[in-house]
């Protein structure tokens, strides 16, 4: 493996690193992996509370062809709504005004509406 900054790169099968910042940091992230010629993954990229989200990532991301992954879907047992603050403030009574990831409600509603849409756009046919 070969260090790069603060990702191993292993040349074999694809590369695959964590980024939860703004958009153009995102951005530098992944032209800093291009060059390796490998498919890149993103496998933790969602922190609604400090810029990463859908809307702002997700273009990055398709325009490299860098695969995403997110945590969560629906709120739920493993609680990937929580922000990261709630080991100092817990959510016992009331909800976070942001969540961090997940994109539904227990009942099925988007937690936004406008997130769903971009997910469509950005799904929908074609590269």
């Amino acid at each position: 493996m070969t260090p790069v900054g603060k990702i191993q790169v292993e040349q074999s099968d694809f590369i695959s690193f964590h980024n939860y910042a703004w958009p153009e940091e995102f951005e530098a992230h992944v032209k800093m992996l291009t060059p390796y010629h490998r498919p890149i993954i993103c496998t933790e990229y969602m922190a609604r509370n400090i810029g990463s989200t859908f809307d702002t990532i997700l273009p990055i991301a398709k325009k490299y062809r860098v695969g995403a992954i997110n945590w969560g879907l629906v709120a739920g047992k493993s609680q990937t709504w929580i922000p990261w603050d709630s080991w100092q403030r817990p959510y016992v009574s009331d909800q976070p005004a942001v969540w961090q990831h997940d994109v539904f409600k227990v009942d099925g509603q988007p937690y936004r509406q406008r997130e769903v849409e971009v997910l469509k756009e950005l799904t929908k046919g074609g590269s």
